[in-house]
């Protein structure tokens, strides 16, 4: 059986190239409006969020900064040993739980619902990643608000069809094992959110997360700066075409007030 993607043994090399990179500050500032929009409307204050997967937990740290209580889960204990040691660094200790542990077990470990679930950049890690997401979902009170993002089949497409890869589009674009921090699959769109609406989640906002960045032409490049680059993705992720060609993509909005998530 396929196991889901454990980083412990690239934790460093992921947070360096993921993170600390123009890739990981795109996302930060991307998602974050979408963070701020979906926070104005929560119902009180603080929350108690679940960032389920979330690794060294760089969002979720933006979250505890501001008052918020984070548990933090992930299977990699490396991962959550840096998240660990920026936590201690801000003085954020006792906002936090820390669960090493798998989606698939975290129904099981928390002992309440939590108040706001995130699950970013996860479920194309996963094995069954829809049955990680219903197990997310779970773990919410009614009412809750949702944060999902997820890698996206269409800029996977993309990116491979501009860079001339059309037998390996033909071959079904299988995962190629010497790309380490490639995800193993790409998400279709309309399956994710036909997921979450089944699941009685209301969708109140799509987002595409490095609409055109990754496409960019290193070798003919004009002249840009960082700042311009990301207010450029602010500019463009919430409207079309742009959005559904985003390399990921996040969706927000909230599970039904007055039903349980079964």
């Amino acid at each position: 059986m396929k196991k889901d993607r454990n980083f412990d043994d690239i934790a460093h090399k992921f947070a360096r190239n993921i993170y600390g990179s123009a890739k990981g500050d795109i996302r930060q500032a991307v998602v974050w409006q979408d963070l701020e929009n979906l926070l104005a409307r929560a119902p009180h204050s603080p929350l108690t969020v679940l960032d389920a997967g979330g690794g060294i937990g760089q969002m979720s740290l933006e979250l505890a900064k501001r008052g918020h209580h984070i548990i933090l889960c992930d299977l990699s204990e490396e991962m959550l040993k840096l998240a660990r040691q920026e936590v201690e660094k801000e003085g954020l200790l006792p906002q936090y739980q820390f669960l090493h542990c798998g989606i698939q077990d975290l129904s099981d470990t928390l002992t309440t619902k939590v108040d706001m679930v995130m699950f970013h950049a996860v479920m194309e890690w996963l094995n069954d990643p829809f049955e990680g997401l219903t197990q997310v979902l779970q773990c919410l009170k009614p009412g809750g608000l949702v944060s999902v993002m997820f890698y996206n089949h269409t800029g996977l497409l993309f990116k491979n069809l501009i860079c001339g890869n059309l037998t390996h589009v033909e071959q079904g674009m299988p995962h190629r094992k010497r790309f380490k921090l490639q995800p193993q699959k790409g998400l279709v769109p309309d399956e994710v959110y036909a997921h979450l609406q089944h699941a009685t989640v209301e969708i109140w906002g799509k987002t595409g997360v490095r609409t055109f960045h990754d496409y960019m032409q290193t070798e003919r490049l004009g002249e840009f700066t960082e700042a311009q680059l990301i207010a450029m993705e602010q500019t463009l992720c919430r409207q079309e075409p742009f959005l559904s060609l985003g390399r990921y993509i996040h969706v927000w909005g909230q599970l039904a007030p007055t039903q349980c998530n079964e």
